[in-house]
């Protein structure tokens, strides 16, 4: 299929648009590291057991946070305690909401604009700024079979159960998913990552569609089963994977969990029904790349409608004259997957 070549402009919207700016990304580490040290502080008050691990998870841990007007942020922050260490003065068992908030009750500070949160599946801190830090709460066994082999179970205090889960399998598979892809480095050069946040860009791009369309690991999951890979053409890779996910949806929308025997979403989920009708939307839009004539002036004002902006308008040519060099060679995509390829490094912005 022959398609208007916008890679560089959708290159420089990824780069100045999608991936977070650097002073987001120290203010919510700072956040992140703050909460922490209050945590940590609170449980010593208490005099009460800390945990033995905290740690990154979600799209923060995946690097696939992307920009957004209102800084509605979630940063997701597991809190790991040692199952003995969730235990009662009589030797009971914590139930999920007690240790819940045992948690909140150690993030307590009177300085903070907001108080924590209970959730049904975390604790939640809320900021000024607009994001918020959610703290899934864990407890974790260790136990040997007879061989003397190690078992490692994590529990997560979701609702009034303790549901056996841990999110850092779901960023340990999205990132095994990124290594196939890439030969070597820590130059964030991924097209998988890439097309992820463009996509969950495109999913939050209008105020009216951020509690209508499906979660960001619902788009991750499709993305990453149907993506295609293409080489320097950024814009057709996402072109071509979104249009993959909207054949799939046309039948089902069902979306599998990537480490669990669970659903993410069924075939009737209305979430996944908005995004889909987003993705179709937005395809329709881009038919006018695969015109012969198609000139530059059409594809930006195609992308811009797409991601309801007009950054793209700054590619505009103001006369027939700048049209005719700045407009290039349609090229032809193939529309074949190969995740084992490498993709020309593109220097933006690692952190998500």
């Amino acid at each position: 299929m022959a398609s208007f070549n916008c890679n560089r402009e959708i290159r420089k919207y990824h780069s100045n648009e999608v991936v977070l700016s650097k002073a987001q990304q120290d203010e919510m580490r700072d956040r992140r590291d703050n909460g922490r040290i209050r945590l940590e502080n609170g449980l010593i008050a208490a005099d009460h057991a800390l945990p033995y691990l905290v740690s990154s998870q979600g799209s923060y841990a995946m690097r696939t946070m992307v920009q957004d007007d209102e800084n509605d942020y979630d940063i997701d922050d597991g809190v790991y305690f040692a199952y003995e260490d969730l235990l009662d003065e009589d030797g009971n068992e914590l139930e999920p909401k007690a240790a819940r908030r045992l948690v909140k009750k150690a993030l307590h500070d009177a300085r903070l604009a907001f108080d924590a949160q209970v959730k049904n599946n975390c604790v939640r801190q809320y900021y000024p700024a607009g994001y918020h830090i959610d703290l899934p709460v864990y407890r974790t066994t260790w136990s040997e079979d007879y061989f003397g082999n190690e078992t490692i179970t994590h529990e997560l205090a979701s609702g009034d159960e303790w549901v056996v889960s841990d999110a850092r399998a779901v960023t340990k598979w999205f990132n095994g998913h990124v290594t196939q892809e890439l030969k070597s480095g820590d130059v964030d050069t991924s097209q998988l990552r890439k097309v992820v946040r463009l996509t969950k860009k495109l999913a939050r791009s209008r105020k009216a569609w951020k509690n209508k369309t499906t979660s960001g690991i619902c788009i991750t999951k499709l993305v990453v089963d149907h993506m295609v890979y293409v080489t320097d053409r950024d814009d057709e890779a996402l072109r071509s994977t979104w249009q993959a996910i909207k054949n799939v949806l046309a039948f089902s929308r069902t979306v599998k969990h990537p480490v669990q025997p669970i659903n993410l979403a069924e075939w009737d989920d209305e979430r996944v029904g908005f995004f889909e009708a987003c993705l179709l939307d937005s395809l329709k839009h881009l038919d006018v790349l695969d015109k012969s004539d198609c000139s530059q002036e059409e594809a930006m004002k195609a992308w811009n409608k797409v991601f309801d902006t007009d950054y793209f308008s700054d590619f505009i040519p103001t006369n027939k004259a700048a049209a005719s060099l700045l407009q290039p060679a349609a090229v032809v995509s193939s529309g074949l997957s190969f995740p084992n390829k490498p993709i020309v490094p593109n220097k933006s912005s690692g952190f998500a």
